[in-house]
């Protein structure tokens, strides 16, 4: 089961995928400091690149691999 957390900006890593509003999903393949922002550069599920850059402490939707529930 997947599971979808809203991060900051400066808590993404590279391999993180990234989930619009619409569903679609964004790997991410490099972070770099660009002035007081951050430029995330990702590819598209096709395989084309892209990028944005947001404030450090901008949201975005990441998924992650939920864990079992251990109990």
């Amino acid at each position: 089961m997947e599971v979808t957390e809203l991060r900051q900006t400066r808590e993404l890593r590279v391999g993180d995928t990234l989930v619009s509003s619409t569903g679609r999903a964004y790997e991410v393949t490099k972070l770099t400091r660009v002035g007081r922002g951050i430029r995330v550069q990702y590819l598209t599920p096709e395989g084309q690149p892209g990028r944005f850059t947001a404030a450090p402490d901008a949201t975005s939707r990441v998924r992650i691999a939920h864990a079992p529930f251990a109990a």
